[in-house]
């Protein structure tokens, strides 16, 4: 274990600081002032996985039942965390910081293990380099904790329990690690509670117990579960290496001409035919292709399409360069053409028709991926379905390239061809105990109602409204003309949330 320099890259706010990016970049960015908190599912319901500085400051703590932060803090924002995909970016990030050397993992906890050894005067030095990380961090929007030290346990602990950017050499390794809680030894929870009972707080405690106890009462314990294996690899007494993970495979032809051109087209359907046998001989799909020509003069242009799924039909991925490559200013002319597909997914052949015929599906996503390439990304959306029962939060629009979201349990009640956004106040003119009103107004129209359906009950979610939101009450009423309306109450009388109650119309089912 001589030698070896381990860096360990702990994202204390990954969770929260990807959510908070991906509002800033829908132009939906919350007030800093505002407790948000992240939410996923467990054991006795939602728990909170993530929160802001603001929820922070409020005493919410990760880990408790948002039911109980909720009565904490009234105000409380709650959404649910997207524990997918924050696991992917995570990923991307270990390949991205292969920068920095050539072994990365991820250490299954919001971080990142990196084995430098050897690596560190590239960047002068490891204070440097520790500086620099933490510094491209930073520009990608997160912060970060680093520790770099002998072993992956040292690095892992000191980055969590440890002084901000420490630096451990070998010959003071047991001294840094004396002082630390146990739970730094990487063990689960019911080890931690156990240690504590028997009165063992620090790493410097389980050093000091005799190794024989130890190992009677944890012999048959997991990795996970038992202090003494922990604390070997912390020390560097057993070994743990950083066992890499290889990136996929590229897939790319080249075209290499024997004389200067000015046009590639020609050779798109041929190179495009050559990168789809390569997906196929491996079993997968691409949904993104950059085309690179290289000029005469040392000189690169790139264009890329994407695709909306995982494809490799050949003459689709290259009508999709169709228009795209006039834009490219031809110089000299080039002598190179490469061609690379990426986001690569598993893609199967599968028979969905028995006489044969392709999916209608496939040919939808085709026009999909033209229209895309054609008006570019923004102009092409399709709603997709979210999990809520209140019909404005049920579904919203996404990119038609995004990765299409598993799809939820649906409403089983009739919801109209439109929704009005936001929902247009009307004004009653004659009311009803039970039921809609007889009459109202709406864009200074006077509408009588001759017939309804209803009421439908649909109440808050208190897991994202504010206190005081009004549960709803929804009609199907029919106007003298026969138009179709869906109108609802918004609360109901003497409920202690405000005033009389409002009527509003929301959307329309003709």
């Amino acid at each position: 274990m001589t030698g070896r320099r381990i860096v360990s890259i702990f994202l204390p706010r990954f969770a929260m600081e990807r959510w908070l990016r991906a509002m800033e970049r829908a132009g939906d960015a919350p007030p800093d002032d505002l407790p948000i908190a992240l939410a996923a599912e467990g054991p006795h319901g939602p728990v909170i996985h993530a929160v802001n500085r603001a929820a922070q400051k409020v005493g919410i703590e990760i880990g408790a039942r948002v039911v109980d932060m909720r009565a904490l803090c009234p105000t409380l924002q709650v959404e649910y965390a997207d524990l997918e995909g924050d696991r992917r970016l995570l990923s991307q990030l270990m390949l991205w910081a292969r920068q920095w050397c050539p072994w990365t993992v991820t250490d299954g906890s919001n971080g990142l293990i990196l084995d430098t050894t050897g690596s560190d005067h590239l960047f002068g030095g490891e204070a440097a380099l520790l500086r620099e990380i933490e510094t491209r961090f930073s520009l990608l929007g997160f912060s970060t904790q680093l520790a770099l030290a002998p072993t992956w346990g040292a690095a892992w602990a000191l980055a969590r329990f440890g002084p901000v950017r420490v630096i451990c050499s070998e010959t003071e390794l047991a001294a840094t690690l004396a002082p630390l809680p146990v739970k730094s030894l990487r063990l689960t929870s019911d080890t931690v509670l156990l240690l504590h009972r028997l009165g063992l707080k620090t790493v410097a405690d389980i050093a000091a117990i005799p190794r024989l106890s130890l190992a009677r009462r944890f012999k048959r314990a997991e990795l996970e579960e038992n202090p003494l294996l922990r604390l070997d690899q912390a020390m560097g007494r057993m070994a743990e290496p950083v066992s890499s993970v290889e990136e996929q495979p590229p897939f790319r032809v080249v075209c290499r001409l024997s004389e200067p051109i000015q046009d590639p087209t020609p050779y798109v359907p041929s190179l495009c035919l050559d990168i789809c046998d390569q997906l196929d001989a491996a079993g997968v799909g691409c949904r993104q292709l950059r085309l690179t020509v290289f000029h005469t003069d040392g000189e690169f242009s790139a264009v890329a399409v994407a695709t909306s799924r995982p494809s490799r039909t050949a003459g689709h991925l290259a009508r999709l360069f169709d228009g795209k490559l006039e834009r490219i200013n031809p110089g000299y002319g080039f002598d190179l053409i490469k061609l690379e597909a990426a986001a690569i997914e598993p893609l199967e052949i599968t028979q969905h028709r028995l006489d044969g015929e392709a999916d209608e599906n496939i040919d939808l996503s085709h026009l999909v991926d033209r229209l895309t390439a054609r008006f570019g990304s923004r102009a092409v959306n399709y709603p997709a379905l979210r999990e809520s029962h209140v019909p404005e939060r049920a579904q919203h629009w996404v990119t038609a390239l995004a990765q299409a979201p598993e799809t939820p349990a649906v409403s089983s009640c009739e919801r109209p061809i439109r929704l009005l956004e936001p929902p247009e106040e009307i004004r009653v003119l004659y009311d009803l105990p039970e039921g809609p009103p007889a009459k109202f107004v709406w864009r200074r129209q006077s509408l009588q109602v001759t017939r309804y359906a209803g009421p439908e009950r649909i109440a808050p979610e208190w897991w994202k409204d504010r206190p005081g939101t009004r549960l709803r009450d929804y009609f199907k009423v029919e106007d003298q003309t026969g138009r179709r309306l869906w109108l609802y109450r918004e609360g109901v009388h003497d409920d202690g949330r405000g005033g009389a109650p409002r009527w509003f119309l929301h959307g329309m089912f003709t």
